[in-house]
């Protein structure tokens, strides 16, 4: 089985939002920590979040990529109880069986996303329209014979689902003046 993990290419998570995930951490997309907020009247690092962050589910901070990883089912349950106690303790689930319904579909979707080989970087994508949310998921291919090491080491980029635009890094954290 697979599932993924944050990654760290560089320091950048550490300046890009207000909690970085640690390194290694499992991760789910995250979404649903912006349930109760309007997407558009996010501003700064939190907006930077929601356009662009995996949650890392024992930090609680947020990973631009996440690495496709093996996974036992014994890793899967771990992640599940975690999940599902972390969404008790800091999202304020009622009770833990109820959290744990809701950790089992987030880990589902996180493993759906997990159809390329284990080692594949994944980047997320958010954007908000109509009261909607919808997110895209691309998978970052290195050159041949590379490892991961340098962020600017990628050569191609193949989206698996067509964002709404075009991805610019440099005015993911500025906010739209309307």
């Amino acid at each position: 089985m697979k599932l993924l993990r944050t990654i760290a290419l560089d320091p950048s998570d550490r300046f890009v939002f207000d909690a970085a995930a640690e390194p290694g951490d499992w991760a789910v997309s995250g979404a649903f920590r912006f349930c109760d907020r309007d997407p558009l009247r996010l501003s700064g690092k939190d907006r930077s979040a929601f356009r662009s962050g995996f949650l890392g589910v024992r930090s609680w901070g947020w990973s631009t990529l996440a690495q496709i990883v093996h996974a036992t089912e014994d890793d899967r349950r771990a992640l599940v109880e975690l999940l599902a106690r972390q969404l008790v303790e800091r999202f304020g689930a009622p009770d833990v069986e109820v959290a744990r319904f809701a950790a089992e579909e987030e880990i589902a979707f996180a493993q759906s996303l997990c159809t390329h080989p284990l080692g594949t970087l994944i980047a997320v994508h958010r954007a908000a329209s109509d009261g909607e949310v919808r997110e895209s998921f691309r998978r970052l291919q290195l050159r041949e014979g590379q490892g991961h090491g340098k962020a600017f080491s990628f050569m191609e980029m193949d989206d698996d689902v067509e964002p709404s635009g075009d991805l610019n890094l440099a005015d993911m954290t500025r906010e739209t003046r309307r």
